[in-house]
């Protein structure tokens, strides 16, 4: 990964939650044979969301855009493509592949979530290089220090430096 012993635990974490068993599999069958028989609504939903063919066909929607998996693949090879799709789905929502590039080059995996949190606080990709006393903004984030404090930190020696 990126050095963090945190997202590799993720990573096994969630590879041995969708590990397969036989009673997975068998609520797998009944929850599929139940929605089998389910009885067919005629139009559900938002009108939007309908495919173009006819009024019962739904569109089919993709968890993630697909640059995205892509990207994240070729990062990431040996990570379950379910975990990749969650991870897409939520970066998707906040910018583009180019700016979630910009986070994993700086040292953030895209597996790890908290890069969200930190661009919501102010925080910059470029901005995790940056130091604060002997240690950089990664640095302090990976020891616990809190986004608000590092960007405020920040501003004050870009500040000071300006004066």
């Amino acid at each position: 990964m990126l050095d963090d012993p945190g997202v590799d635990a993720l990573v096994r974490q969630w590879t041995a939650e969708r590990a397969q068993d036989a009673d997975a599999d068998e609520a797998h069958r009944i929850a599929s044979e139940w929605l089998a028989d389910a009885p067919i609504i005629a139009s559900p939903g938002i009108p939007g969301q309908r495919a173009r063919a006819g009024a019962s066909r739904w569109a089919t929607v993709e968890a993630a855009d697909p640059r995205y998996l892509s990207a994240m693949r070729k990062r990431l090879p040996d990570v379950p493509h379910d975990l990749i799709a969650a991870a897409a789905g939520w970066w998707q929502m906040v910018g583009g592949v180019a700016e979630a590039e910009e986070w994993w080059d700086a040292g953030m995996s895209p597996l790890d979530q908290r890069a969200l949190d930190y661009r919501a606080a102010g925080l910059a990709p470029s901005d995790l290089s940056r130091r604060l006393g002997p240690l950089t903004v990664l640095e302090h984030l990976r020891r616990g220090s809190a986004p608000a404090w590092c960007v405020a930190r920040l501003q004050r020696q870009r500040r000071d430096g300006a004066a």
